[in-house]
């Protein structure tokens, strides 16, 4: 069945689905790539056009966030677009406070420390018409792409958004967030069930407002392990996923399945890819693979052949060359996208780093992973 590109009236057609029919499961041409953090620190003109404000001014601001998503696909042909925010505008928008500390990263002045700070949070109800700057953000920069490559939209998994919202920053161990699975589980689950309320009319309004596929990003994965993963992650990254494409459905966006079709391997029923990507969470690759979602990205430690063995053949996966391999020649990693490639196979397959690009690389080794990949993808399929 042809995939058809779903886009409310308005926007302009998209050129170049390739990235959309690998998440689908269709043959594609060649392999699709983009990257996470493609818009970020390492290319001169971000940190020029950043210069200007702190970091969640520019979060607020539609034409920065359009500025900013667009330059990476300036510079390289990439095969999709994501919008340029942040995970940590959901706690804001639930009414904590989050500052961005220049060299630490982001701060949160007044975490939750005990149960009764759970009241200090807004209704999640409110927290879609909160975020209208996000979603003016993917509108504008939708436009822009004019039908160029898909824009994909995103949002912190519930976990991963609590850690911060206890620890109050970055945490190597995520002690105190760990701990209130521990001492207070029925608190944690309070606080993980307002996150997936937040998030699932966020995720429906980015695409109302233009996106063409999401990806949850569950960052902190690794620091759970088997049992409190599948106790207070894997629960909500379901319920994410399952809400979403209702959502979806009941806004008009996504038509409503008949009972026989309920597998989403049909693009008509699932017009809008979802991708889970649980950093480290190598030890739930079959729980996530049956989550709900038509990608699962994989991180650097997980390999290739052994991750399709462990998913089957009807999810797409994505990832996952280690970034630090952007630091060796442009050769070598025209050699290491190339067995990469091998690894993965042709097709149910979206090419990505392992996590995202870090501030001191350089642009030209971002272009060499790109060119390579389309390269290689070729002359895999003609073989």
């Amino acid at each position: 069945m042809e995939a058809k590109e779903s886009r409310p009236q308005g926007f302009p057609e998209l050129k170049n689905d390739t990235f959309l029919r690998a998440a689908w499961g269709e043959e594609t041409d060649y392999t699709p790539v983009w990257c996470m953090r493609q818009a970020g620190r390492y290319l001169p003109e971000f940190r020029e056009t950043r210069a200007a404000q702190d970091f969640f001014s520019t979060c607020r601001s539609p034409e920065a966030c359009c500025e900013l998503t667009l330059q990476p696909l300036r510079r390289f042909p990439l095969d999709a677009a994501i919008i340029f925010s942040d995970i940590l505008v959901v706690p804001q928008a639930l009414g904590m406070e989050v500052t961005m500390v220049p060299g630490k990263g982001p701060s949160f002045p007044e975490p939750l420390r005990e149960e009764r700070d759970l009241e200090r949070l807004r209704d999640p109800a409110t927290v879609a018409s909160e975020l209208g700057y996000v979603f003016q953000a993917i509108t504008l920069t939708r436009q822009q792409l004019a039908g160029r490559v898909p824009l994909i939209g995103f949002a912190g998994a519930p976990w991963t958004l609590m850690t911060y919202m206890v620890e109050g920053g970055g945490s190597s161990t995520m002690s105190q967030a760990k701990r209130w699975l521990y001492q207070r589980p029925q608190a944690s689950h309070q606080l993980l069930r307002i996150l997936t309320d937040a998030l699932v009319p966020y995720l429906v309004g980015q695409v109302a407002a233009g996106a063409q596929a999401l990806q949850l990003f569950e960052s902190h994965a690794g620091h759970l392990g088997p049992q409190l993963f599948s106790k207070f992650a894997l629960p909500y990254i379901r319920d994410v996923s399952k809400r979403v494409k209702a959502g979806l459905q009941e806004a008009g966006l996504a038509p409503v399945p008949m009972p026989a079709e309920q597998s989403c391997l049909q693009p008509e029923i699932c017009p809008f890819p979802q991708i889970i990507f649980a950093k480290d969470g190598h030890f739930a690759l079959e729980e996530l693979a049956q989550a709900g979602y038509e990608v699962v990205g994989l991180d650097w430690t997980v390999a290739p052949e052994k991750a399709r063995e462990r998913v089957g053949k009807t999810v797409t996966l994505q990832g996952n060359l280690d970034p630090c391999a952007l630091y060796a020649s442009e050769e070598e990693i025209g050699k290491l996208v190339q067995q990469m490639l091998n690894d993965f196979g042709p097709q149910r397959y979206i090419a990505n780093l392992g996590h995202g690009l870090y501030p001191d690389m350089d642009p030209e080794h971002v272009g060499a992973f790109v060119d390579a990949v389309h390269k290689h993808s070729r002359l895999l399929r003609q073989n």
